[in-house]
C-alpha cells in the first residue's frame, strides 16, 4: 500500500467491514480504535478528529495539570489526524484486520512524537542524507497475567523459565511455539525480527529488529512492543518493557543503531583510508551525540525508572562516552564495511518512545556534522573505571534531565519551543506523580525503626 487510493481499492475490493487506526502518545504507548469501512475511507480522503487528551495524560492515563496545549482549560477537543497508507499492515492475530497509524496535525503537530521523527528525517534529507536506523529489545516474560500481576502488587511473580541460560537453544526449543510466532508474526507485519534469542537472566529475550529508514525503523520499534505485548498475553504470559523491573538483574536495552547514506545510496561513515575506517561525517555525528546526550537524556531515558538502569557495571552507561567496538560505552562505533558501518546509541533502554528516542540520538548527531563537532579520545577499555569531565556527566534523575532539556537552546533548535515545554512538562508530571507515592523500600526502612 502506497497511496490512500491503494487502500481504498482494497477495502473496496474486499468489502472489508472495518479497520484499525492507531496513534502513539508521549509515552510511546499506542492509542487507537476500530472504524467501520465507511469511516475508514472518509479517514483517508479528509482525515478525522481524535480527542487530544491522548496528548495531555501519562501512560496511567492520568491527566497533566502543567502543559498549554490542552487540559480542562481547552475543553480537549478532537485534533486532527491523518492516516498514513505507508503504514498499511495486517493484524494475525486479528484475523488479519487492516491497521493503519495515522500522525496529527494541525496545531498538535508540533508536539506529535511521531511528527518529530519526522522533521528531523526531513532535516536530513535537506542536507543530502538518508538516515537508517534499527532498534533492539531486550524483554522479560512472566507466566501472569494483567489480574495476577496487580492481586500480587508485583512481587514473587514467575519468569517463564529459571536461570541464566544466555542464547540458549534448550530455551528456545521448548518454548519454539511463541518464537516462531512472534518471528511469523513481525514478519506478516513489515517488522521482521533479524535476530531473536535468550539474553542472560529469567525469562528474558532480545530481539534485534532489521534496519529501515529511521521513520519506517520507528514505526516498527513502537509496534514490536505493543505487539509483543498482544502475542504473551494471548498466551497468559506477560512481557514488560521496563528499563530495570528487579534489582536482582541487570537493566532491559532498547539499543539505537545509526547510519548515514548520501543520495547515491552510498555509506557517508566509511572511509577506507581513514583511522579505523570513521569518516569525518561519522566523527563529528559521533561528536554532536555526545555533546547533547546529557541535556537530551529526558528524551532517551524517559522514565522514573529508566534512572535504575543507569548504573555502573549493569551494562549501562553513566557518561556520555564513546569507544569503537566498546560495549561499556553509551556511544558505540561499529566499523567494518560501508553496509555494516554504523553508531549504537548504547545509553537507551527498553522503555523508550521510539520517535522520540531517535529523533533525539539523529537529530543530534545532524548537529554534530553541521557544526563540525569533534568528540572525546575514543575509550579504550572500562569506561567505568575512567573519569570524565563534567560536561560528560548524565542526569542521574529523571527531575535533573528533564531540567536540562528545559534549559537547553540546542534542543529548542532542533524541536521547537512547543515541543521541548510540552514533553519537559510531561516528564516533570511523571516526577511529581512519582514523589506521591509511599515506596515498599520507605515503609520497609522506616515504618518501625524512625
Amino acid at each position: 500500500m502506497k497511496t490512500n487510493k491503494d487502500i481504498i481499492k482494497l477495502l473496496e475490493k474486499e468489502q472489508l467491514k472495518h479497520v484499525k487506526v492507531g496513534v502513539f502518545d508521549m509515552d510511546g504507548v499506542l492509542r487507537g480504535k476500530y472504524m467501520s469501512r465507511d469511516k475508514a475511507l472518509s479517514a483517508l480522503e479528509k482525515g478525522f478528529g481524535f480527542c487530544d487528551v491522548v496528548l495531555g495524560w501519562d501512560s496511567n492515563d492520568q491527566l497533566y495539570d502543567n502543559v498549554k496545549y490542552t487540559g480542562w482549560h481547552t475543553g480537549y477537543p478532537d485534533a486532527e489526524v491523518r492516516l498514513l497508507p505507508e503504514t498499511f499492515r495486517r493484524m494475525p492475530f486479528e484475523d488479519d484486520m487492516p491497521f493503519i497509524l495515522g500522525e496529527f496535525t494541525g496545531p498538535a503537530e508540533a508536539i506529535c512524537p511521531r511528527g518529530l521523527l519526522r522533521r528531523v528525517v526531513e532535516k536530513a534529507a535537506s542536507m543530502g542524507l538518508t538516515a537508517k536506523a534499527a532498534c533492539e529489545f531486550e524483554f522479560f516474560l512472566f507466566e501472569e497475567t494483567p489480574n495476577s500481576v496487580r492481586d500480587k502488587n508485583y512481587k514473587d511473580m514467575k519468569n517463564i523459565t529459571p536461570g541464566f541460560f544466555g542464547y540458549s537453544t534448550l530455551r528456545s526449543g521448548v518454548h519454539s511455539e511463541f518464537y516462531r510466532e512472534l518471528l511469523n508474526t513481525c514478519l506478516a507485519m513489515d517488522m521482521e525480527i533479524e535476530g531473536l534469542h535468550t539474553e542472560t537472566g529469567p525469562g528474558v529475550l532480545e530481539a534485534a529488529i532489521k534496519v529501515d529508514d529511521a521513520l519506517a525503523a520507528a514505526d516498527k520499534a513502537a509496534l514490536f512492543k505493543t505487539t509483543t505485548k498482544i502475542l504473551a498475553q494471548r498466551r497468559g504470559w506477560m512481557a514488560t518493557f521496563m528499563a530495570k523491573w528487579s534489582d536482582d538483574w541487570p537493566g532491559q536495552s532498547g539499543h539505537i543503531h545509526l547510519s548515514l547514506q548520501d543520495k547515491k545510496g552510498d555509506s557517508v561513515f566509511h572511509d577506507d583510508v581513514a583511522e579505523q575506517t570513521i569518516s569525518e561525517t561519522m566523527r563529528h555525528f559521533i561528536g554532536g551525540q555526545q555533546a547533547l546526550m546529557p541535556e537530551l537524556l529526558a528524551m532517551i531515558a524517559p522514565t522514573i525508572n529508566s534512572y535504575r538502569r543507569l548504573i555502573p557495571g549493569f551494562w549501562a552507561p553513566t557518561e556520555a562516552s564513546w569507544g569503537v567496538e566498546n560495549r561499556t560505552c553509551a556511544l558505540r562505533a561499529i566499523t567494518g564495511s560501508p553496509s555494516a558501518q554504523r553508531v549504537e546509541y548504547r545509553v537507551a533502554a527498553a522503555d523508550i518512545n521510539p520517535h522520540i528516542a531517535v529523533a533525539a540520538a539523529l537529530a543530534s548527531g545532524l548537529w554534530g556534522i553541521e557544526n563540525k563537532v569533534e568528540p572525546d579520545a575514543a575509550v579504550e577499555g572500562n569506561a567505568y573505571d575512567q573519569k570524565f569531565a563534567n560536561e560528560r556527566q548524565l542526569p542521574r534523575s529523571l527531575d535533573g534531565a528533564a531540567t536540562l532539556l528545559k534549559a537547553s537552546k540546542v534542543a529548542r533548535e532542533l524541536f521547537g519551543d512547543k515541543f521541548v515545554d510540552h514533553y519537559a512538562a510531561s516528564r516533570e508530571w511523571e516526577v511529581r506523580e512519582f514523589n506521591k507515592a509511599i515506596t515498599d523500600w520507605e515503609l520497609d526502612r522506616y515504618f518501625e525503626i524512625i
